[in-house]
């Protein structure tokens, strides 16, 4: 083997060398400039207010919970005479579908009402004749000038004259009943509050079109002078919920402001989890059983319908050892 076959043997194995040195001298020069240790979170966790204490994520709820305001049946609205923060009274109108259809329609009734009272007339009038008739004919003792015939065709005529005014009468008493159900689906329309409370959201303006099924109700209403707690507890420590127990909140985001939560009731059927993303590949395996607590809405710093809370129950283990 010559001298210039030698060089390149051993240069190639020179460079490959190098080139694990390089390799190695860029990966720790990388590890050396690692980010620099996480350092304490921008928020606090909250602090567990009990000794041993189950966790739940809540959100707040107005109270008796929050009425999704529907409509009767889909339609074009024609004016909404609420608007958020509003405090209504039960019955109070809060908007207005199109009801032009049954006014047309109670239009037509009203005339077909006129048609039997006219009728009406006319039947009475030609009763009122027929029954002079037999009478005068009634009258006539002689046999002769008035046969028995003639004077049973004029109780049959009377007969039929009643049958007719009686007609016209139930005529009358349908139309009569026909309008009173227009009235009853014109006022339908008016969407009125089932209690009292306050516009919380309003999510349909005049001249939109009212869906009974839609992605958002038209209006929300609730109570929000007293708030309550809707919170999700893992079913795997359902186990240790009892009614009645103690629980602290905190708001989401800001754990120094806490408040007594007052145990309303356990929801005794427990559902899915629907806290998630929203993902379309994302699968529902975790489900919850909800628990209901009240509180005092506090004036300062306010609470919103719809924030989210830490809520800490206290609730032993009952598996632990002692």
């Amino acid at each position: 083997m010559n001298l210039f076959s030698k060089l390149i043997r051993f240069g190639s194995i020179a460079a490959a060398c190098l080139g694990v040195f390089m390799i190695v001298n860029v990966s720790r020069t990388q590890a050396e400039r690692q980010m620099p240790p996480a350092g304490d979170p921008p928020v606090p966790p909250p602090h567990k207010p009990f000794p041993e204490a189950v966790a739940a994520t809540g959100i707040l709820e107005a109270l008796s919970e929050n009425v999704a305001i529907g409509v009767p049946l889909p339609g074009l609205v024609t004016e909404v005479m609420v608007k958020v923060n509003d405090r209504v009274e039960k019955d109070q109108p809060m908007m207005k579908l199109d009801d032009r259809d049954l006014l047309a329609e109670q239009l037509s009734n009203k005339a077909q009402q006129e048609i039997s009272r006219a009728q009406i007339a006319v039947s009475e009038a030609q009763l009122a004749k027929l029954e002079s008739q037999l009478k005068r004919l009634s009258a006539v003792t002689d046999t002769r000038a008035v046969s028995q015939d003639e004077l049973e065709n004029r109780r049959q005529d009377v007969a039929v004259s009643q049958a007719q005014l009686a007609a016209a009468k139930a005529q009358l008493a349908a139309s009569e009943t026909a309008m009173a159900r227009i009235d009853l689906l014109i006022e339908r329309l008016t969407i009125r509050a089932p209690r009292e409370g306050t516009i919380i959201q309003v999510n349909v303006r005049a001249g939109e079109y009212a869906a009974t099924a839609p992605k958002s109700p038209a209006i929300i209403l609730g109570d929000t002078d007293k708030l309550q707690v809707r919170a999700d507890i893992d079913e795997q420590n359902a186990t240790r919920i009892r009614a009645g127990q103690a629980a602290f909140g905190y708001l989401k985001g800001d754990p120094t402001i806490t408040f007594p939560l007052e145990f309303i009731r356990i929801e005794p059927y427990v559902i899915p989890k629907v806290s998630l993303t929203g993902s379309s590949t994302e699968r529902v395996d975790t489900r919850v059983l909800q628990i209901i607590y009240s509180l005092d809405r506090p004036k300062n710093p306010p609470l919103y319908v719809g924030q989210q809370v830490d809520v800490f129950i206290e609730a032993p283990d009952l598996h632990k050892k002692q």
